[in-house]
């Protein structure tokens, strides 16, 4: 019987599954995105997901933390230097699994592992949504309005000196 039984001991020991999953988490911070089989991917995925929480606020008690699981300087910098600022306003879901196929030498079942925010294909076909507020538009003229008669005036300077005229009125 296999109740309470959470973790996935993928075939190893302890010590050999903590260091597997440090080398595997290091290699998808420096390069975004790694090949690796469909049970070790969900296994990093469960790794990395709070050591990416853990970046977002920079604080040396964090970055002791993340150094304690990753084992590596250069991670540790990368993941607080250009993966947190990256991904600060997701609460959560860094990572992305993609199933590949099978492996051809032994018939294992492929996935690619990636950063979210990372892979320019994905993102390309969205646009980066603006965060809209709720204001009246009686306001100041600032923002949109502003914007679009900026070059409203700058082709047509004589018809904004009528504007500006007729507004004095």
């Amino acid at each position: 019987m296999r109740h309470g039984k959470k973790i996935n001991h993928l075939g190893r020991k302890t010590a050999h599954r903590h260091s597997m999953l440090a080398n595997m988490a290091n290699s998808l911070i420096e390069h975004k995105r790694i090949n690796t089989t469909v049970a070790k991917a969900k296994a990093l995925k469960q790794f990395v997901e709070p050591l990416v929480t853990k970046s977002k606020e920079d604080t040396t008690h964090n970055r002791r933390l993340v150094f304690a699981k990753l084992r590596q300087k250069d991670a540790v910098a990368e993941l607080f230097r250009t993966v947190a600022p990256k991904v600060g306003d997701r609460p959560g879901g860094y990572t992305r699994i993609i199933k590949l196929g099978n492996r051809l030498g032994d018939n294992a079942d492929m996935a690619m592992i990636e950063l979210v925010d990372f892979n320019e294909l994905y993102n390309a076909g969205k646009a980066t949504k603006k965060k809209s507020t709720r204001r009246s538009r009686r306001g100041s003229g600032t923002g949109t309005e502003a914007a679009a008669a900026a070059p409203a005036a700058k082709a047509a300077p004589a018809k904004a000196e009528k504007e500006a005229k007729k507004e004095e009125e």
